[in-house]
């Protein structure tokens, strides 16, 4: 079994380790220090305090690794529509394309049946890139919850979680999640297969939609922006909003808004992804997180405001950042 990850940052070389530390065929796509670090001395992974260098397989030019059997997208939801031409010489005939990027993904209503059924996102694929280039058919949902950064090039640290739940956008268990969840699972991650993939990815987005753009507004990390009352009761309209969209789409969330809201308070002083990629100059994942819900609002005849609202917030934001 062939494997590629393709964006091996934090998560990609986290996950990539794991892999190659058990024999899999993997090969990894970087770019930058980063990859030469890769390619000189090798992956180092720090978990639970133990360093381990392992010799990979890294490029950045797909080209010369060949079709595989998975290609991993680990990227920032925004950065995939523009590298589609270099993701497709990875993918032959029967290639899998596994989706692990944050927010609503682009296939969402790919094979989810009702009146959307075959829907395509702007917001996260605009100009349908990902939709035409790589077709929806060859996708498998990944929903990623380990914590992990790179802490110096070539090098990635394991903060904690190393859980990649697994889905057909059918909800088939199929052969070919099952044989990618058992790679995983022989790697030592946890990959089980979800029927309701959807659910967990409304029920992570559900923070992500609002902590992150609330924190780089604010610059308040989690523990505060989840107890002031202010924020919290900003962050919380957003995700009611949010659940009635959800909910309309058949969606079922396990647990309610303010269990959500105080798991987010117990990560304690954390600083989002968006507010990182603020303060670091990068591009934020507003439209994957917060444009996406947004747009759902819009096909669902769904109100919402204080999404809009934050958004329009947001979206300014990056811009004067942008500018500076």
């Amino acid at each position: 079994m062939k494997i590629c990850i393709f964006g091996a940052g934090a998560i990609g070389g986290y996950m990539g380790a794991k892999l190659a530390a058990v024999g899999a065929d993997v090969s990894l796509v970087a770019r930058g220090p980063h990859l030469a670090a890769l390619q000189s001395k090798g992956l180092t992974l720090i978990e639970e305090g133990k360093a381990t260098t392992l010799k990979v397989r890294a490029t950045d030019d797909a080209r010369t690794l060949g079709p595989q059997d998975y290609v991993i997208l680990t990227l920032k939801a925004h950065s995939v529509p523009a590298v589609v031409g270099q993701i497709t010489p990875l993918l032959g005939d029967d290639s899998t394309l596994v989706s692990g990027v944050n927010g609503v993904p682009w296939w969402y209503f790919h094979r989810l049946g009702g009146p959307l059924e075959g829907t395509r996102l702007q917001s996260v694929d605009p100009g349908n890139a990902q939709w035409d280039g790589f077709g929806p058919d060859r996708v498998l949902g990944c929903v990623v919850y380990p914590a992990a950064e790179v802490s110096e090039p070539g090098t990635i640290t394991h903060v904690e979680g190393n859980r990649f739940s697994l889905g057909e956008p059918s909800g088939e268990k199929s052969a070919r999640a099952l044989r990618l969840s058992e790679a995983l699972t022989a790697a030592g991650l946890k990959a089980p297969v979800r029927p309701r993939l959807r659910d967990e990815i409304w029920v992570k987005l559900w923070g992500n939609l609002s902590f992150n753009p609330i924190s780089a507004l604010t610059h308040a990390t989690l523990d505060v922006l989840c107890t002031d009352p202010g924020t919290r009761s900003v962050a919380r309209a957003m995700m009611v909003e949010a659940q009635v969209v959800a909910e309309k789409l058949g969606v079922t969330f396990p647990i309610d808004v303010d269990r959500r809201i105080d798991g987010g308070a117990a990560v304690g002083a954390h600083r989002t992804s968006m507010l990182q990629d603020l303060l670091a100059a990068r591009p934020m994942e507003i439209e994957a997180l917060v444009g996406s819900v947004a747009e759902l609002g819009r096909l669902t005849d769904t109100p919402t405001p204080t999404i809009d609202t934050v958004l329009a917030l947001i979206r300014l934001r990056a811009k004067v950042a942008a500018q500076s």
